[in-house]
């Protein structure tokens, strides 16, 4: 398992430094079929990370590719899940919210994740069997200053304050459930403070203290997902699917999630 993280960090930071070289300069934008935005940045992000991860012996479900028929992933017991550039809206504001995640699944559960947010060159990652997740902050020219793994880096959540609780909150996606939801958690929480965030750093903030609990209700895919649910589970958390009230599972033959919560 660690042969496979060292590929994904490796590859998310060489991702990461081709995002950086696109965001500091023009870009063009295109628009796809489902009206969301592509840039040059989500290709060349995605080039990398696969010549990469091609090298192993796991296929690949990814947001820039063509994934194959559930037919044929079905028989996948284990396999990489990608997004090149997650936060592509953020990137085109240039807020400097948008990350690349890479998770390693087996039979649908995130097994190790690695989520790089270029401008800040902060590194999470996790190996779930090992019940750790880190967060390195690489220096200038995105190479770390110490060893992998160091337990100073070591993330961990927040313990449980009964006066109050911090909510995730997306910047593009607080629509009128979340609303609802943080409405609720007045009746047992005297102050409330909203967090908000883009892209998957919304699984940071909780895994690691700055946050309390992210509702999601909204739509998203498992590439979105699978890295910070590997962080989040790595450290205790749990990703429970409104669903089916279990964990989010991958792979699955629509690879769109349904509305979930992460909390303890």
């Amino acid at each position: 398992m660690n042969s496979h993280l060292s590929i994904a960090l490796k590859s998310a930071v060489e991702a990461g430094k081709e995002i950086l070289e696109i965001y500091e300069n023009d870009f063009e934008i295109n628009i796809k079929e489902d009206k969301s935005p592509l840039t040059e940045a989500d290709t060349a992000s995605s080039d990398i990370i696969n010549s990469y991860l091609e090298a192993t012996e796991f296929p690949i479900i990814g947001e820039e590719i063509r994934n194959m028929e559930f037919d044929i992933r079905k028989g996948w017991s284990t396999c990489w899940i990608v997004d090149p550039l997650d936060g592509t809206k953020e990137f085109i504001k240039r807020n400097g919210e948008f990350t690349v995640n890479i998770a390693l699944v087996e039979n649908g559960i995130p097994k190790i994740g690695v989520i790089y947010v270029p401008v800040t060159r902060e590194l999470y990652y996790a190996d779930v069997s090992k019940g750790k997740a880190y967060k390195t902050v690489l220096n200038n020219e995105h190479e770390v200053n110490g060893p992998f793994y160091n337990d100073s880096d070591l993330i961990h959540p927040t313990k449980d304050d009964n006066h109050l609780i911090r909510v995730v909150g997306s910047r593009s996606h607080m629509n009128e459930d979340t609303l609802e939801f943080i409405e609720q958690l007045k009746k047992d929480y005297k102050e409330i403070d909203i967090v908000s965030k883009g892209s998957s750093l919304k699984f940071c903030l909780v895994a690691e203290g700055k946050a309390d609990i992210y509702p999601r209700f909204a739509p998203t895919m498992e590439w979105d997902t699978a890295a910070g649910h590997a962080i989040c589970s790595a450290v205790g958390l749990s990703v429970i699917s409104k669903e089916t009230n279990k964990e989010l599972a991958y792979n699955k033959e629509n690879l769109l999630n349904s509305y979930f919560m992460v909390r303890k």
